[in-house]
């Protein structure tokens, strides 16, 4: 049962035989991927206590405060359980949670629709379209339709895909990272490898649907490529979004795959090939393919090399 900090920190002075039962910096590392509550948190209302002294899993109500002002009250629990799908800074605030009360949609005056545009005179006789004048009006050449390039992962649906198969799903969300279309083109210039499949089939269901969607997918070498950022409100990957890393990791190594996640500080590995970098960059791509040649043999990824200029080996070695 939660207790005030009053009763927490009292209680545990007395069970422990020490004034000061937690020191500072005891939990840092614990909350060190969580920077948006070490900003939230309000330690004039909290007994003077720093959040490094308080346990992540202690049953006491803290206070905290938004970044736009709302006080709210929470267990430790509570608030790095949060924010769930979103990744609004004020969705730590269960108070700007709350959706605010507009008036309803019929209260709204509905827009002018514009009148649809009149389909021009015909001319049954020549099946010829006529202009406002009368006069003949030559038909548009159509368009030629250009066939759909060729590739050796045409979208599929899931049902006709065996399990560790990689294809290519509708399903899957189109990239918006920056970072992720610039790792996708370096691996592509330095490896033989098709990256057209954006899903891989697997035994159990993942979020009601038996696929995954790695950020990049490598089926010649069955190679899962993960970039995970804390995001600009340090709410990505972490809490429940680490647990759901760790379950697709799961499923994807029950299906013969292999994981290799580049994450960025502050967040840690959580796989025996993950690399923790300070950033994208192109040295952390090259430990990248040097990973992958960890995971699946180095010989092995050696097949699969491009050649690379002349001007490049030396510029690396340099």
């Amino acid at each position: 049962m939660p207790e005030s900090v009053d009763q927490w920190w009292s209680r545990r002075q007395w069970s422990t035989g020490r004034e000061v039962p937690y020191p500072i910096g005891s939990y840092r590392d614990a909350w060190a991927p969580f920077p948006t509550l070490v900003e939230q948190f309000r330690l004039d209302r909290n007994r003077e206590l720093l959040l490094s002294q308080v346990p992540p899993a202690a049953e006491v109500w803290l206070v905290w405060v938004c970044a736009i002002g709302h006080e709210f009250v929470a267990t430790p629990s509570e608030q790095r359980g949060r924010p769930g799908t979103s990744r609004s800074s004020r969705s730590w605030c269960p108070a700007c949670a709350v959706p605010s009360l507009l008036p309803s949609a019929s209260k709204w005056p509905r827009p002018a629709v514009p009148a649809p545009p009149q389909p021009a005179p015909h001319d049954s006789a020549k099946g010829r379209a006529l202009d406002v004048s009368g006069a003949r009006r030559e038909r548009a050449p159509r368009p030629r339709h250009t066939p759909a390039r060729a590739t050796a992962f045409p979208t599929a649906d899931v049902a006709s895909v065996a399990p560790g198969r990689a294809f290519r799903s509708a399903h899957a969300p189109r990239a918006t990272s920056a970072s992720e279309g610039a790792v996708r083109a370096a691996i592509e210039a330095r490896l033989r490898v098709d990256l057209t499949p954006n899903a891989v089939r697997v035994r159990r269901p993942f979020f009601d649907r038996l696929e995954v969607w790695p950020d990049i997918v490598i089926p010649e070498l069955a190679i899962a490529v993960e970039l995970d950022t804390i995001g600009r409100n340090a709410d990505g990957h972490v809490g429940r979004r680490e647990a759901t890393d760790r379950r697709k990791d799961r499923l994807l190594r029950d299906v013969g795959w292999e994981v290799v996640r580049l994450r960025v500080r502050p967040l840690r590995a959580l796989g025996p090939f993950d690399l923790v970098v300070p950033g994208v960059s192109q040295r952390a791509i090259d430990a990248l393919i040097d990973r992958i040649g960890d995971a699946r043999g180095a010989l092995f990824v050696e097949a699969y090399r491009r050649e690379e200029p002349a001007e490049v080996i030396a510029y690396r070695r340099s």
